[in-house]
């Protein structure tokens, strides 16, 4: 098995492709041009600026063949274009001058062209019959996984001669170091593509998603800054924009009830050096109206020592109201009830001082007071928790 046989299985592979499609194929020009112009396109390289690799190798290739010119061509529908060039003024050509063109159709083979002058292919070119010319051609294809070639990699001389066996052999291993750049560089835009696709998909969802989703770090100097927070937040604080708060994060805290602000900064600063779930309910000023809003968020220590919280901002107004409201039913059953139950205790207590001999009377008192007994502990309990939620409540408040 040859050089490139053995390179056309090792990039099937990276690519997923099974070897035995990697067999020599011999292309008709006319009937595979499209797909490998698409090919082309697919590598997104055409017009880019310069890479420091690419640049390298074909210096690397004048060097080796001793020649003043060397390219990297690539050949579309309309031109050749240079990705690299040493020696040569110009960052294309029309493609009827290529001479690499005449390489598209055989993958496999090194273009040798010794004299231009004598060879009925290219004597009229204008680029030998005018600068540079061209009296020596080389060029090694640039095949894709799949078979097409896109260009070559070529070295190019303004005398005629001939290169050795190695140094051919040379010509085609860089052909085959461009390749793999080529195809890493596809493959990681690919990526990217992808990993971005994915990143904007997920921020449909976040801006969808009730409350506002957000990043919040804070840094071992106490700077702090939003890394991410949804379009949520334009809902809870119609004024704010997720860019806004990227920008000035501590804007954000205008918002806040003043009396909640000191509550806030320590719940944070805990958070920070504890690594604590951050757990907040703070009421927030929209207007003259007031709100009540939660945050919630779990810590995570960097590398550098900042801090960084994944959480959530969630307008909790509806809920906090009907938890007062609750509270409110809970306590005016409880001082309803407590009324009743006194008086039923208290006629207990009579009935059962007149000493009644019935026996059956005497069952339904125990029942009768049986029951009071439990209203009572019942009122009492509703009573209790109110009283408890309220001390919490002003303790938050005073804080």
């Amino acid at each position: 098995m040859n050089l490139l046989n053995e390179r056309a299985i090792y990039i099937s592979l990276f690519y997923n492709y099974p070897p035995e499609k990697t067999t020599i194929r011999k292309f008709d020009m006319s009937q595979n041009e499209n797909s490998r112009l698409d090919e082309l396109k697919s590598y997104n390289i055409l017009d880019t600026v310069p890479d420091k690799e690419l640049d390298e190798i074909v210096e690397i290739a004048s060097a080796i063949c001793d020649t003043p010119v060397s390219l990297i061509s690539l050949v579309d529908d309309e031109r050749q274009w240079f990705k690299a060039n040493v020696g040569f003024d110009k960052n294309q050509t029309p493609r009827s001058q290529a001479f690499c063109q005449h390489a598209l159709n055989k993958p496999h083979e090194i273009l040798v062209v010794s004299d231009p002058v004598n060879d009925d292919r290219f004597r009229d070119n204008p680029l030998v019959t005018g600068e540079p010319f061209i009296r020596f051609y080389a060029g090694a294809p640039l095949e894709t996984p799949n078979g097409h070639v896109l260009g070559t990699l070529c070295v190019i001389d303004n005398k005629p001669r001939e290169i050795s066996e190695n140094q051919k052999k040379a010509l085609g291993l860089l052909a085959n170091k461009v390749m793999s750049y080529l195809n890493d560089r596809k493959l990681l835009d690919e990526q990217s593509k992808r990993l971005n696709l994915t990143a904007t998909r997920l921020k449909k969802i976040t801006d969808q998603a009730p409350g506002a989703l957000f990043q919040f770090e804070m840094a071992l100097n106490g700077t702090v800054s939003f890394r991410f927070i949804s379009n949520g937040i334009s809902r809870l604080h119609p004024e704010l924009d997720p860019q806004h708060l990227m920008e000035k994060p501590l804007h954000i805290l205008d918002y806040v009830h003043p009396q909640d602000i000191r509550v806030l900064r320590k719940k944070i600063q805990d958070s920070f050096e504890n690594l604590s779930e951050w757990n907040f309910e703070y009421r927030v000023l929209n207007g003259s109206r007031i709100s009540w809003h939660q945050a919630k968020a779990t810590p995570e220590r960097k590398d550098n020592g900042n801090i960084i919280w994944y959480g959530i901002f969630q307008d909790i107004t509806d809920r906090k109201e009907y938890e007062q409201t609750l509270e409110e039913i809970l306590f005016d059953i409880s001082h309803g009830l407590r009324g009743p139950v006194a008086t039923l205790q208290g006629l207990m207590r009579n009935i059962e001082q007149d000493n009644y001999s019935t026996d059956r009377v005497k069952r339904y008192v125990k029942h009768v007071k049986t029951t009071s007994a439990k209203l009572d502990t019942l009122t009492r309990k509703l009573n209790e928790t109110y009283s408890k939620k309220k001390e919490i409540r002003d303790v938050v408040m005073k804080d």
